[in-house]
């Protein structure tokens, strides 16, 4: 518990990513990135969503040294990532959404040379810590090429951490693993959270950054249209529905509650009102009166809030 609130007390300290002005025009004039501003806060989970193309690859991969920008800066705890490279490099782990590893190397062999590939001297105790945590140690000896395709994404994650970063990028980490490894896979991010690694997650699960995030960014065609924590977030974009289940089937709405604008299901059975929790007034009450005298009756009702998923649709819808 006290890791815990160390970590979410560090999530409101300086930034440990700060990313000014930057842009990336390739050769052929596509902009992939406009301008981008964002700071990650040191201690947090942060989530970047977008679709397809919106430019969370290449915005990771500038941070990372692996893509150089058209313009701007980026400081990784307290490094530019292009005056002093190494530092900043040092600094950062990438596991990268591709199963891309030494297929004929063990399990130890490849987190230590990843170890070394960074100038680090040789820690056999911080590999062998780090391959428990993550339920490779029994499979240290094994190699690569005979590990399962979960596996296989634990030991990326194995040898972004050999060289002891304080920030950590996952770019999709549960793309094609079972929801039962997935779960897996928040609890060892979870655990790194508490132990000061700083996470930032790209990911096309909705419920992973719904389940995982302290705060969220969505990236659209190359620009960050929003940065909000997650709980901030769905209070201020979020909707409720209130749902009755009617007692008699309506062939459709009445005409004198058309200004409710409520909706009814292809069954005639079910009525949706959609409010604004966080309003002086919700208009149920109203609702509910104006039910009473058309003298429809409900059985039952039921209240929802937007998921993230929701939200971050209607987002991308709004700005497309």
């Amino acid at each position: 518990m006290a890791a815990v609130m160390e970590a979410r007390a560090c999530a409101t300290a300086e930034p440990i990513v700060s990313v000014r002005g930057l842009t990336k025009t390739y050769a052929n004039g596509f902009s992939a990135l406009k301008g981008i501003d964002l700071d990650i806060r040191r201690g947090e989970i942060f989530a970047l969503l977008g679709p397809n193309g919106a430019g969370k690859t290449t915005l990771i991969s500038i941070i990372c040294g692996i893509v150089n920008a058209s313009s701007g800066s980026v400081v990784a705890d307290g490094f530019d990532n292009v005056r002093e490279f190494r530092g900043a490099r040092a600094r950062i782990g990438l596991v990268p959404q591709e199963l891309h590893t030494d297929a004929f190397e063990t399990v130890w062999a490849t987190c230590n040379f990843s170890r070394g590939l960074f100038g680090f001297k040789p820690n056999p105790a911080h590999v062998e810590q780090v391959l428990k945590d993550l339920s490779l140690w029994d499979k240290r000896n094994d190699k690569i090429m005979t590990l399962s395709g979960g596996m296989k994404r634990r030991v990326l994650i194995a040898k972004a951490l050999a060289h002891e970063p304080s920030i950590l990028f996952l770019d999709e980490p549960t793309a094609g693993v079972d929801v039962e490894l997935r779960h897996d896979m928040w609890n060892v991010v979870r655990r790194l959270r508490e132990r000061g690694v700083t996470i930032i997650l790209t990911t096309h699960y909705i419920e992973e950054a719904e389940e995982m995030a302290d705060r969220v960014g969505v990236i659209l065609k190359g620009e960050i249209i929003l940065v909000e924590d997650k709980a901030t977030l769905m209070q201020k974009l979020g909707k409720r529905e209130l749902n009755l289940h009617l007692c008699e089937r309506l062939e459709s709405v009445p005409e004198m509650l058309a200004d409710l604008k409520l909706e009814l299901d292809a069954a005639g059975t079910l009525l949706i009102y959609r409010f604004d929790a966080l309003s002086e007034s919700t208009g149920i009450s109203e609702l509910l009166n104006r039910l009473a005298a058309q003298g429809i009756g409900f059985r039952d009702l039921r209240t929802s809030e937007s998921t993230l998923e929701e939200i971050f649709v209607s987002l991308v819808r709004e700005r497309a």
